[in-house]
Parts: C-alpha cells; sequence; structure tokens
C-alpha cells in the first residue's frame, strides 16, 4: 500500500506509556483477541491481561521497538487521515457534514467514556465520547496471532472502527442499542452481528475509494484485508478456541459473512448497499 508520505491526521490524542491497569469492556473487533490468547497460552482471561500489563510496564522500550511502534504510529495516523478524507467526501454527497473522530494510541489500558479497557480487548470504538481507541501492539497480534499480515489488514482494522463512528453519526448505532432491553440476549446478539457486518462493509467503502478514487493501493492489499476479516470470524475464532462453533454466540459475524460485506462495499461503492438489517446475507 502506497501510504509513505501521505498526510498524517491531527485528530491524535497520543497515550501511548500512561496505562495503569484497568477492566476488559466490549467494542471492536480485537475483543477476540483474548479468547485466542486464551487458547494460544493454555490460560484464563484474567491472567492474559495481567501479564499483558504486567509486560506493558517493564521498563523502556529497545531502539528496534521504539522504531516500529513509531512506524506504527505513523502508519495509524496517515490511515486515519485517508479515512477524514473519504468519509468528508461522502458525507458532502448526502449533504452532511462529517464530524471527525478522535484516535486515542494507549499502552497497555485506557479510561473512555465508556468505561476502562485493557489492551487484550483490541481496537474499539467508544460512541460516549466519539473516539477510536488502540493499543499499537495489537497489530503484532494480528499478525503473530490472528495470521493475518500486511499493512492493508492492519488498514482494515482502522476503517471497521471507524465505521462504527459513522454508524454513531447516522444513528444507527442508537436504533440499535435502544432494542436491548427488548430483547432476549440471543436475538440482540443478531443485531450486534448485524451491525459489524456494516462496519465491515464500511470498511470496504473505504477501500472503494482509495483504490479507485484515491489510487493508493497495490496487488495484494485486498486480499490482505480479506484474509483478516477471514480470521476474525466468529465461528473460525470459536473453532480455534474450543473446538465447536456456537451461533447464537456470535456477535461479529462468520468468516464468509465479514468476507461479503467487506467485498461488497469495495466492489459497488455505494453506501446505500450496505444494510445488513434487511439482508437475506
Amino acid at each position: 500500500m502506497r501510504w509513505q508520505g501521505r498526510r498524517e491526521s491531527t485528530n491524535v490524542d497520543d497515550r501511548r506509556g500512561s496505562g495503569r491497569g484497568g477492566l476488559v469492556v466490549g467494542g471492536g473487533i480485537g475483543t477476540i483477541v483474548i479468547a485466542l490468547l486464551v487458547y494460544f497460552l493454555g490460560g484464563d482471561p484474567s491472567q492474559v491481561v495481567n501479564m499483558q500489563q504486567s509486560t506493558t510496564q517493564q521498563g523502556q522500550l529497545s531502539p528496534e521497538q521504539e522504531a516500529r511502534e513509531a512506524e506504527a504510529a505513523k502508519f495509524t495516523k496517515t490511515m486515519l487521515a485517508e479515512t477524514e478524507d473519504v468519509w468528508n467526501k461522502i458525507f458532502a454527497e448526502m449533504g452532511k457534514k462529517y464530524q471527525e473522530p478522535t484516535l486515542v494510541m494507549f499502552t497497555g489500558a485506557v479510561q473512555s467514556a465508556c468505561g476502562s479497557a485493557s489492551s487484550a480487548s483490541g481496537p474499539f470504538y467508544c460512541p460516549a465520547d466519539h473516539q477510536v481507541y488502540i493499543d499499537l501492539s495489537f497489530y503484532d497480534d494480528l499478525k503473530n496471532n490472528l495470521n493475518a499480515p500486511g499493512d492493508f489488514a492492519m488498514a482494515y482494522v482502522i476503517a471497521h472502527e471507524v465505521g462504527h463512528h459513522v454508524q454513531n453519526l447516522l444513528g444507527i448505532s442508537e436504533q440499535v442499542q435502544s432494542m436491548r432491553g427488548r430483547l432476549s440476549e440471543t436475538e440482540y446478539n443478531k443485531l450486534s452481528v448485524k451491525l459489524e457486518l456494516q462496519a465491515d462493509f464500511y470498511a470496504g467503502l473505504w477501500a472503494h475509494y482509495m483504490k479507485n478514487i484515491a489510487n493508493y493501493i497495490e496487488p495484494g492489499d485486498v486480499e490482505e484485508a480479506l484474509n483478516a476479516a477471514n480470521a476474525i470470524g466468529d465461528d473460525r475464532l470459536q473453532q480455534q478456541s474450543s473446538g465447536q462453533v456456537v451461533p447464537d454466540a456470535f456477535t461479529h459475524g462468520t468468516s464468509a459473512q465479514r468476507m461479503y460485506w467487506f467485498k461488497k462495499g469495495f466492489e459497488t461503492g455505494d453506501i446505500r448497499q450496505g444494510d445488513t438489517f434487511n439482508s437475506a446475507q
């Protein structure tokens, strides 16, 4: 992906190095990392969280680690800027004003308007403060634990979380949240899946503009994003962690569904095609 030398967003709150514990909360696609780490390490989630926090607080990074993190931070700011350009354009075409979100980079743990979160929860979006949160160490999880390497796989993660911000601005998130007390947990999970799949569609929509308008995408980039979408499907993760698939416990959709909706957004470039709530898919 041709991203070097591009504009970096200034809507970034860099809190790296300030993590001091916290609670895991649900949110972005990275919540599944806990289950994978439990599977890989043979421990319970609390042990994984404690291990990550203690590792975070063990002194300074090596020069090599600092260089990699600096590159990851630069990439993250650049990708956020690219989402700003795309969504400002799409909202303007709809006759609306896009309110750009703030992206918070943190280490270990962070406090948001949605509560405290550990890095084990992965990237997430908090609708209460219109902010995207990411511990840059998630990029290593994506590559090493989820087998989803590549810069466009990382870009997909950011675009997905920004997709949740778009849903918040359009009032979609509030509509889903309002149904929480009226539905069973199983039925509400189905709505949650549709919300996540729409965020995947929006990520694909962003990728469409990156290819057809900005021409930043290189051969293999879209395959990296699709591989990431495949790697984080509920069915695949459940199979890896427990050896069985429980559809009623899905929160983000199957691998096939996630790939389908990202690809649909990428191929159509039409926000009107992203109604996951009334689709048989």
